[in-house]
């Protein structure tokens, strides 16, 4: 963290005071990593001295730290932790103008998951009033993780008798006759991400009896056709590797009491000779029907590494050129 402020003049600085020292510690974290994070991400100076803080920055800076900060002070004050994702969250929220994310949050059974990003919050919005949601975004920006957090929300709650997760089982550069093993363990690699997102929520032991029972199923897309999924949760992941065909079918499964979320990245499909995305496909045609909602996340919302956010907008950047 920067030095002491001593010498800035009064208007390049703004200062706030706290009433909670115990707060105040856990709110700088240890060795003041916590301020260090902030004075990075807001691109500001920040000073401790005792029970108050001066913020030094431009005028916007100084106000998106501050408003950060008090953010994060309030969460502490709930009764809430705060952890490097909470840092960064706060920033975002900050900056873009808009209100915290804790207002849209999901409680699971091992932790409470909360919105990020401001179009993050609007994506959990969306699945809290529509039955079918489509979400189209970049890699590391929630689409899957949200989606099976609200699942698994509605399940504990009582309002789903289960939640059916889905996958196509296409990859690039390899088919499912090719891995070795029965045809569970050729699919679970495929749908491994589902597995990790679940165990993020649900205690394992948890999980494997409500596998048992039938509470949560995971299988691949080319196992839906003739079903029809009443009273449940319904997730597709990685729907950009669909074709037109099998969207259509898998759609269509939708019974009632259900609840459908279709997520994927149009800018990642593996399916094979420029054949035409089932997700791309479903966004032309069902644009305008009534009840459908569309969110679309871009690489402001990614939570993952910040490199993650750079190489996203790189490989935007570039084909919007090849477009162009």
């Amino acid at each position: 963290m920067s030095d002491p402020v001593a010498g800035m003049r009064a208007a390049d600085v703004r200062r706030m005071t706290f009433d909670d020292n115990a707060l105040l510690a856990v709110l700088y974290g240890n060795h003041d990593r916590n301020l260090v994070r902030i004075e990075q991400l807001a691109n500001v100076q920040l000073a401790a001295r005792g029970n108050q803080l001066a913020i030094s920055g431009t005028p916007d800076d100084a106000v998106i730290a501050q408003k950060a900060i008090s953010g994060l002070y309030e969460r502490l004050k709930r009764g809430l932790s705060i952890e490097g994702a909470d840092i960064d969250a706060a920033v975002r929220f900050a900056r873009s103008g808009a209100e915290g994310g804790d207002a849209e949050s999901i409680r699971t059974r091992k932790r409470t998951i909360q919105a990020r990003t401001p179009g993050q919050r609007g994506y959990l919005a969306a699945l809290r009033e529509r039955d079918m949601v489509f979400a189209l975004g970049p890699a590391g920006s929630g689409k899957t993780y949200l989606a099976v957090a609200m699942g698994v929300s509605l399940l504990l709650a009582g309002k789903v008798e289960r939640i059916v997760l889905s996958r196509p089982a296409v990859e690039a550069g390899e088919r499912l006759g090719f891995l070795p093993g029965d045809m569970k363990e050729k699919i679970d690699p495929y749908l491994r991400p589902l597995y990790d997102a679940l165990h993020d929520m649900i205690p394992a032991e948890q999980i494997a009896h409500r596998m048992e029972s039938g509470e949560i199923e995971i299988a691949p897309l080319a196992f839906m056709r003739g079903r029809t999924l009443a009273h449940c949760y319904v997730i597709l992941d990685e729907a950009q590797n669909t074709t037109p065909m099998q969207m259509r079918m898998f759609l269509t499964r939708l019974g009632e009491g259900s609840r459908m979320v279709i997520t994927g990245d149009p800018s990642q499909t593996d399916l094979p000779n420029n054949q035409k995305s089932g997700l791309n496909d479903a966004v032309e045609t069902l644009s305008n029907v009534e009840g459908v909602r569309f969110v679309r996340l871009t690489s402001q919302d990614v939570v993952r590494h910040d490199l993650v956010t750079r190489i996203v907008d790189a490989y935007d950047a570039r084909d919007k050129k090849a477009k162009g």
